[in-house]
């Protein structure tokens, strides 16, 4: 991975935004230390995956990891999406939280917890995945 400075940056920025995220504003908000090109172009050099974002979290849970009090929470959760065209990620997904079926992404969650000797507790996500249904219909 080339530059992986604006990895670590971007993910900060990512974890630090209340809206919108763009490389224009990562830019603006670093005083133009990297452009909005050269973010872009880091972004688009190729897909990133599970493995790259547990290269970045690996070192943290190693730190703070612990065999007999650590645990993954696995939950799911579905982000809307009622007025988008329907495809094998856009789909229809049951919401056990509303009883009924929801338009939308299926995100599995995984997150690890643990809480330290000094009593706080310590939650990262580790790991998500996105259900993709292929099949049109399963009863």
């Amino acid at each position: 991975m080339k530059n992986p400075e604006i990895m670590d940056i971007y993910s900060d920025y990512l974890i630090a935004s209340f809206g919108l995220v763009t490389a224009t504003g990562l830019s603006k908000m670093l005083d133009n230390g990297y452009s909005h090109d050269k973010i872009s172009r880091f972004l688009a050099q190729r897909e990133f995956t599970q493995k790259d974002y547990w290269k970045m979290v690996k070192p943290i849970i190693r730190k703070i990891e612990s065999s007999s009090e650590g645990v993954i929470a696995i939950d799911d959760t579905i982000e809307g999406k009622p007025h988008t065209t329907e495809n094998d990620l856009i789909c229809w997904h049951w919401d056990h939280a509303e009883r009924r079926n929801v338009k939308g992404i299926n995100i599995v969650n995984f997150l690890y917890t643990r809480t330290l000797s000094d009593g706080q507790a310590v939650s990262i996500p580790v790991s998500f995945e996105q259900i993709k249904k292929t099949e049109e219909y399963f009863n």
